[in-house]
């Protein structure tokens, strides 16, 4: 029996409506366009300003086109993944409700929250599923509303990061397409440099919390910039060397989307041409779980059937790793 690989067969995405561009920030907090885009590569990003909307909406939307395009019946799903560090509420999941909310009425579901490293870690979850020869269909999500944890008074995050959702299809494969090999890797010293102070179960919220605004995002930027231009590029040029790869090989690199200067490094590192590394940061900004599908939606049309994908990301925790995955498909 051909060994069973699990391949990407469908990809979807959804952006809100709503722009904030660079322009739009200057009027917000002490900064610039020429600033902003000259150290992030970033011109404006998506926001969900709906109040009663949260990340669910922004998977839905992402799931129900990928259902459309793959002319899926969402009934025939086994598992829904949701990879997020914006959950709608805290206990209740959103893979649960997303998944009642398309249809998935066959499916269980539960969430991943690695931060931007979440829907990477998703991959390697689904394509263990499939795997195991078990399931047939999983559909991996990756959304964040970080519009709703950021402080637009904070300029060092507000710039950074927009809201967005993608998914993809993982099915079966027997003729070698698919997800090839992974590498992951974490270290809890990060925790005190990118986080989100209270809320948890060691300062739940307060009025002193509200009163000092520790429910956004916090960074020390210097600090997470170093880990994630050098463990990034590092685990992406252990995957290629694993798997004797050369840049010739590598048709694509799929980078996370948090700051060009890091994605610019890491192809540095891989020696992988400019014209192999997908951008769309300039339009969404970090948009954390949902920076690789958007990729994939994005630029779907490109991707050829055996195509060599890298995808590699950084996220707080620490939490960063790449994979090495054949294109199942053409569009």
């Amino acid at each position: 029996m051909s060994k069973i690989t699990a391949a990407i067969t469908a990809v979807g995405s959804y952006v809100p409506e709503d722009v904030l561009s660079n322009k739009m920030l200057e009027s917000m907090v002490e900064t610039n366009d020429e600033w902003i885009t000259t150290r992030t590569g970033i011109k404006e990003r998506r926001i969900l300003k709906d109040p009663t909307k949260g990340t669910s909406y922004l998977g839905i939307q992402a799931a129900k086109n990928l259902i459309e395009k793959k002319n899926l019946d969402p009934a025939e799903i086994d598992l829904v993944l949701f990879a997020t560090a914006t959950p709608d509420m805290p206990v209740a999941s959103t893979a649960v409700y997303t998944a009642t909310q398309i249809g998935a009425v066959n499916a269980f579901a539960y969430d991943l929250q690695a931060a931007c490293s979440s829907f990477l870690y998703g991959m390697s979850t689904a394509a263990a599923y499939i795997e195991s020869g078990k399931y047939k269909k999983v559909l991996l999500i990756g959304a964040d509303k970080m519009s709703s944890i950021i402080d637009y008074t904070d300029r060092a995050t507000c710039i950074i990061f927009g809201d967005g959702g993608g998914a993809v299809l993982f099915e079966p494969n027997t003729e070698g397409y698919g997800l090839q090999d992974e590498y992951l890797r974490s270290d809890g010293v990060g925790r005190e440099f990118l986080k989100i102070e209270a809320g948890g179960s060691i300062m739940p919220a307060s009025q002193k919390t509200i009163d000092e605004r520790l429910h956004y995002v916090h960074q020390d930027g210097k600090t997470v910039f170093k880990f994630a231009v050098s463990n990034m590029a590092d685990v992406s040029a252990k995957i290629m060397e694993r798997n004797q790869l050369t840049s010739n090989d590598v048709n694509w690199l799929i980078a996370h989307q948090a700051n060009k200067r890091i994605i610019d490094a890491t192809a540095k590192r891989m020696e992988i041409e400019q014209e192999k590394v997908l951008i769309n940061i300039e339009r969404y900004g970090n948009t954390t779980s949902a920076t690789l599908p958007l990729l994939l939606a994005d630029f779907e049309k490109q991707f050829k059937k055996g195509d060599n994908l890298v995808f590699a990301s950084f996220g707080g925790g620490f939490t960063w790793g790449s994979i090495y995955l054949k294109w199942a498909y053409n569009s």
